[in-house]
């Protein structure tokens, strides 16, 4: 399968990250990891169980208000939403089609902003809930390389993917990616992994720089 066919089964599934091995598509990070997992892989092996209940916490913090926010970034924020949202996700279809998705992929996570009880929020509210999310994950950071002292582990994979996301992604201003940058250890983990696991694969291809 080629890279714009996996790309495509992930939109229409609507799951990202995603891995192709082989025949199969994985698709989430939970499914990922247990994939992973049973190849005999995995980078939480080395944490007891009050660890591996603390990092499975912080997972569900960045999935409950990371993941929530950039969604409503994306398809809440109406300047957002007609500069940029509905012609990028629309991009690699035909007209009409590429407008009838964009606009049932908004309609869905609207239902699902109502349903979560982010509905009525305003972009401040929601900025501020970032803000809390990234206070805490800075907080349990603090100054180690990763956020169980020296080995990554999925909530740093997790984290990273987020952070990077809304570090690097253009939208109609900068005030989500400002809250990530007023945690200068965030930052440096950001770095840390993009320099470490990824600027050593992609040379001789662009890079998005940090800053």
């Amino acid at each position: 399968m080629s890279l714009v066919a996996e790309a495509f089964v992930s939109q229409i599934a609507g799951k990202v990250p995603f891995i192709h091995v082989g025949n199969q598509v994985v698709s989430e990070l939970g499914p990922i990891v247990q994939f992973v997992k049973a190849k005999g892989h995995s980078l939480s092996d080395g944490l007891d169980e009050v660890q591996k209940a603390e990092m499975k916490a912080y997972m569900e913090l960045v999935n409950n208000m990371l993941l929530t926010a950039e969604l409503y970034l994306q398809w809440c924020d109406e300047a957002t939403v007609g500069e940029i949202t509905h012609a990028r996700y629309g991009s690699p279809y035909p007209w009409p089609l590429n407008h009838i998705l964009a606009y049932q992929k908004q309609w869905e996570v609207k239902r699902k902003m109502k349903a979560i009880g982010w509905g009525n929020k305003t972009l401040d509210q929601v900025l501020e809930d970032v803000d809390q999310c990234c206070q805490a994950l800075s907080q349990r950071l603090g100054t180690q390389p990763y956020f169980f002292n020296k080995q990554p582990t999925e909530l740093d994979a997790l984290v990273f993917g987020h952070l990077y996301t809304i570090l690097t992604t253009q939208l109609t201003n900068d005030e989500l990616s400002e809250k990530v940058k007023n945690y200068s250890n965030l930052l440096a983990f950001c770095r840390r992994i993009e320099q470490h696991y990824f600027e050593d694969h992609s040379k001789g291809s662009s890079s998005v720089r940090l800053s």
